[in-house]
């Protein structure tokens, strides 16, 4: 009994162990960043995320070395990663998967589960990578908002749903906006418009633009 208990609190890793879980760690660390990278969308890429996925799993992978079967290193870094706040608002719900899958692969090559953080990397990073780039979860047809100003004497009674018909399978006002002072009869209407084919986003703005009183157009992707 008294050798058992020994055993739960005195662990060691001897450094070519250590060595084969980190390298493991890196190899699995690099593959999510590669996928990160291949699948990411946004308008501004950060290399400083990518860079904190990778030295997390290395990161969680000691920190379960550390515990090992150690109950009372367990509860002593339970204690002390509990102080530590993330401050920093991510810009992606997706960011918040690669966290996780950063952490449950630092998870796997800390316990020496080498096989499964290896396959699961690679499973992991090749089904979000088909999700993204075959766009299975993406509706076939978007909807945009488009937003226009008209002016002149008669913008209160401009009847748009004429003119968007042509090109529009579906369309809703849902803004409308007084410019400037009354006298000056100048509204801005927004609409969210379904395309019959998003190849004709360009005629759509163009014919509106060529209607007498519109002033200005802008199209925009909703992708929410």
């Amino acid at each position: 009994m008294n050798e058992e208990l020994k055993d739960i609190f005195n662990y060691s890793v001897s450094p070519v162990e250590i060595l084969q879980h980190l390298l493991v760690s890196l190899f699995c660390s690099l593959i999510i960043a590669l996928v990160y990278r291949l699948t990411y969308r946004g308008l501004s890429y950060s290399s400083s995320f990518v860079n904190s996925v990778i030295m997390l799993t290395l990161v969680m992978t000691v920190v379960i070395m550390v515990i090992g079967n150690n109950l009372a290193t367990a509860f002593g870094l339970v204690g002390a990663m509990s102080i530590i706040r993330f401050r920093t608002a991510l810009k992606d719900s997706s960011d918040i998967i690669f966290i996780f899958f950063a952490l449950a692969e630092g998870l796997a090559c800390g316990v020496g589960l080498f096989s499964v953080a290896i396959f699961a990397s690679i499973f992991v990073g090749i089904i979000y990578y088909l999700i993204v780039k075959l766009n299975i979860t993406t509706p076939r047809k978007r909807d945009f908002l488009l937003q226009m100003v008209i002016e002149g004497p008669n913008a209160k009674e401009f009847d748009a749903g004429s003119h968007l018909n042509k090109y529009c399978r579906k369309h809703q006002l849902v803004n409308v906006k007084a410019l400037g002072e009354e006298t000056h009869n100048q509204l801005e209407l927004s609409f969210y418009v379904k395309l019959k084919k998003e190849e004709a986003a360009k005629d759509l703005v163009n014919a509106m633009k060529a209607i007498t009183g519109v002033s200005h157009v802008n199209l925009f992707f909703d992708e929410e």
